[in-house]
């Protein structure tokens, strides 16, 4: 006699995710991550985030090594809930809102987050997700700060 046991797919699960992305303007973006998948693919996310952006050396005229390590750098610590709005065979998507605290090399940063994440669930609980982000960075040298995410999530056993 078969056991009947309830399957109850990706409920309760824990991740690890690395992202990078490429932000409007001259902008690179690196969140490493812990996310906590509740029902139905809704989420909460609690995130450690750095900023990178850079500019065209005023002696050169082009993008070197100083001009791109020394020109604005910002970390942020925070969270965001992740609605599910489309799901999928293998796939499903989520809004992400959420609110960061950190810093650049000068002053306090406070960011809201808002954005699409799309996720694509492959063998062994491994995902890879691309996201639409636009973060609004108070007090920071871009106010707005949108573009793409490319990324991983890895399964917490």
């Amino acid at each position: 006699m078969a056991s009947m046991t309830p399957a109850i797919a990706q409920q309760n699960s824990d991740r690890i995710s690395l992202g990078f992305g490429c932000l409007y303007e001259r902008g690179l973006d690196v969140t490493l991550s812990y996310e906590h998948e509740t029902k139905y693919h809704n989420a909460w996310e609690y995130f450690a985030n750095g900023y990178i952006k850079w500019d065209e050396c005023a002696s050169c005229g082009h993008v070197c090594p100083e001009s791109f390590w020394n020109n604005y750098r910002s970390y942020g610590f925070g969270f965001a809930y992740k609605p599910c709005v489309a799901r999928g065979r293998n796939h499903h998507g989520n809004m992400r809102i959420g609110a960061s605290a950190g810093s650049d090399t000068d002053r306090f940063l406070g960011g809201i987050h808002l954005g699409y994440e799309h996720n694509y669930t492959l063998r062994h609980g491994w995902k890879l997700f691309w996201q639409l982000k636009t973060d609004v960075m108070i007090k920071g040298e871009d106010l707005f700060r949108t573009g793409i995410v490319l990324g991983v999530k890895l399964p917490v056993k």
